[in-house]
């Protein structure tokens, strides 16, 4: 999480959304970096608005803005997918080597999904807790374009090319259109909360 103090404005890291990579470009310019634990580096906008911003208007703030990237679902899981195959952690209860990727999003798409397949909600991560969207403005992680810009207008001129990091395992990953149609009827939120990020209007 970065905190904008002058801009007013606050970025959420969404995991797997190249939001590290991101925050390494923009720290700097930031009076707040949330980068460590990553409880606190991801903080949704239910721990922001618990933890954060109360802090922020004792310091005399007014209400901040709040900016997020969710990602295409199963483009999400596969990217979560990919990233727990690494030989480093091969063994260990988080570990996606010994499944298949439709093993694993029947897994997620459970009621209580196993460790490997434990990886939350973008859709609950940017909730106003109500059903709605609470992120003032939020964007498709496919379409660059428009995010970019909105943070160079908002922050100033961005770098014309951003480092990687975290970057998932390069591998060949399918989806059954089983197991898809699984996951669009046990988790219709986070393709919900996709959809809006493309189409839904600037808040004012």
């Amino acid at each position: 999480m970065l905190v904008f103090w002058k801009e007013r404005l606050v970025l959420l890291a969404v995991p797997k959304t190249g939001t590290t990579a991101l925050a390494a470009v923009l720290a700097p310019r930031a009076a707040l970096v949330l980068r460590d634990p990553p409880g606190l580096k991801h903080a949704s906008m239910a721990r922001y608005r618990r933890f954060v911003l109360p802090m922020l208007k004792v310091a005399g703030a007014e209400e901040f803005e709040t900016v997020a990237v969710v990602r295409e679902p199963v483009s999400w899981l596969s990217s979560w997918y990919r990233y727990r195959f690494r030989e480093e952690i091969a063994g260990q209860p988080k570990s996606t080597r010994d499944l298949s990727f439709d093993d694993f999003v029947r897994a997620y798409a459970g009621d209580r999904p196993a460790p490997c397949a434990d990886v939350g909600s973008q859709a609950r991560f940017v909730s106003d807790g109500a059903g709605g969207i609470g992120v003032t403005h939020l964007f498709r992680y496919e379409e660059s374009g428009p995010f970019l810009a909105f943070l160079a207008a908002r922050l100033g001129p961005l770098p014309d090319a951003l480092p990687r990091r975290n970057v998932s395992p390069v591998m060949e990953v399918g989806l059954s259109a089983e197991v898809e149609s699984l996951l669009k009827a046990c988790r219709p939120a986070e393709f919900s909360v996709w959809d809006q990020a493309g189409r839904r209007p600037e808040r004012q």
